[in-house]
C-alpha cells in the first residue's frame, strides 16, 4: 500500500481512507454530497497523487508517443497538454492519458491502476529509439484545485496569473526554490487546475491552501475520491475500468474525437479504421432513472424485456437530485428520448436516454 505525500493531512482531518489501486486515499472527509456541492459552488482541493506521472526524454519523444497514442501529438506546442488513449493492436484501450509537451521533455499522466502496465508498454516499444522514461510518481505530488472560484483563489493565494491560461495548457514555474507545473484541467466538469509539485513541497503548500490552522473551513475545502467520481459522472467523463477497458475501443466508447485515424498511423489505427467503416454495434449513452434507486456497474439495460446493453457507471446526482447512469446499448436503441429499463436485481426500473453530459458549467 502506497501513501500519498498528503497522507498525514488526510488522517488529521479524519478522512475515510480506502485502498484505491494500491494507494491509501481519502474517499471523503465531511461526506460525498457536501464535498460535491461545495465543488460546484466554491473551490475544492483533491489529492490525485495516486495518478501515474512518467517523464519521457530523448530526441524521438514526439515520434515515439505519436506512434503509441490515438491523438495526433506531432506539432504539439510547448505548454500544451492533450487528452488521448493508448490502445492495443485490436483497438482495446490500455489507458486514457494526459500527454504534455515541455520545453525539453514530454510528460504522461496515467491512471493509478494502469501505471505499471503503461510503464511496461512504453519500455516495450522504446527499443531502438532515442527515448528514456522516468517514473516520477513517488517523488512528486499531484493536486487538483476545482470549482468556479478555483482560478481567482489560486491567483490570490500564490500570486499567479492563470486567468488567460487556456484549458489543456500549462505553465512551468518555481515557488520557494521548488519547480512546479500547473495545467488548466480537471476531472469534475468545473474550471480549475491540476498541479504537479515535488513531494517535499506539500508541507509548504497546505497552509497556503487551507490556512495555518489546517482546519479547511473556508471557501477552499478538501474533497475526496467519492465526490470526484460523482462530479465526473455528472460531466459524463469516462472512467477507466468502467466506460473504458481493454475490451472496448475508443470510438465505441464515445471518444472518437481523440482518435485521429485519418491523420496518422498508431498502434490500433487499422482496427479502428475498420470499426469506423463497419459502423458501431453499440454506443455509450446517458440515462435518467425514475425514482431514487441507483443503477450500478454491470446492471442489465433492457428494452421491451430484451437485454440491449449494460450499465458502466451510476450514481445519485447531488446537483440534480436524480438517479443518473451511463452505459452501452445497441446502436438502434441509442436515440435520446428512448424509454428503457434497468434490471436492479429485484425489479426493473424505468429509465430514459438523455443527452450527455448531464452537467455543463456556465461559461
Amino acid at each position: 500500500m502506497h501513501d500519498s505525500p498528503l497522507n498525514d493531512f488526510h488522517t488529521s482531518l479524519g478522512a475515510k481512507m480506502i485502498d484505491f489501486a494500491g494507494w491509501s486515499m481519502p474517499v471523503f472527509y465531511r461526506g460525498i454530497n457536501d464535498e460535491h456541492l461545495h465543488t460546484r459552488s466554491k473551490v475544492s482541493v483533491f489529492d490525485v497523487s495516486h495518478m501515474g506521472r512518467i517523464r519521457v526524454d530523448g530526441g524521438e519523444g514526439e515520434a515515439f508517443l505519436d506512434h503509441l497514442c490515438t491523438r495526433k501529438l506531432a506539432g504539439t506546442a510547448v505548454g500544451q497538454s492533450k487528452y488521448t488513449h493508448m490502445c492495443r493492436e485490436d483497438g482495446g484501450i490500455l489507458d486514457d492519458l494526459i500527454v504534455s509537451r515541455h520545453a525539453d521533455h514530454w510528460y504522461v499522466v496515467c491512471n493509478a491502476s494502469n501505471r505499471e502496465k503503461i510503464v511496461a508498454w512504453l519500455d516495450q516499444h522504446a527499443d531502438g529509439r532515442d527515448v528514456s522514461m522516468t517514473d516520477e510518481t513517488f517523488e512528486t505530488a499531484m493536486l487538483a484545485v476545482q470549482g468556479p472560484m478555483a482560478i481567482p483563489f489560486m491567483e490570490e493565494q500564490f500570486s499567479l496569473s492563470l486567468a488567460e491560461l487556456k484549458r489543456y495548457w500549462f505553465v512551468d514555474g518555481e515557488f520557494s526554490g521548488l519547480n512546479y507545473s500547473i495545467a488548466r484541467s480537471g476531472y469534475t466538469g468545473e474550471d480549475g487546475i491540476e498541479a504537479i509539485v515535488p513531494a517535499i513541497a506539500v508541507p509548504f503548500l497546505l497552509p497556503i491552501l487551507f490556512g495555518d490552522d489546517m482546519q479547511a473551513e473556508g471557501d477552499c475545502k478538501p474533497a475526496g475520491l467519492g465526490a470526484r467520481d460523482t462530479l465526473r459522472l455528472e460531466a459524463a467523463m469516462p472512467l477507466y475500468g468502467h466506460e473504458l477497458t481493454e475490451e472496448v475501443d475508443s470510438i465505441t466508447a464515445g471518444q472518437g474525437w481523440c482518435v485521429h485515424v485519418d491523420d496518422k498511423d498508431f498502434i490500433g489505427a487499422d482496427a479502428m479504421r475498420t470499426i469506423k467503416a463497419d459502423g458501431l454495434k453499440q454506443k455509450m449513452v446517458g440515462m435518467e432513472l425514475d425514482g431514487k434507486r441507483i443503477a450500478r456497474e454491470n446492471y442489465p439495460i433492457l428494452k421491451d424485456g430484451e437485454r440491449i446493453g449494460t450499465v458502466t457507471s451510476g450514481t445519485w446526482s447531488p446537483t440534480f437530485q436524480k438517479s443518473i447512469a451511463m452505459g452501452f446499448v445497441k446502436t438502434d436503441a441509442s436515440e435520446v428520448g428512448t424509454s428503457l429499463s434497468v434490471d436492479l436485481g429485484r425489479k426493473e426500473n424505468a429509465a430514459t436516454i438523455v443527452p450527455l453530459p448531464f452537467y455543463k458549467r456556465a461559461k
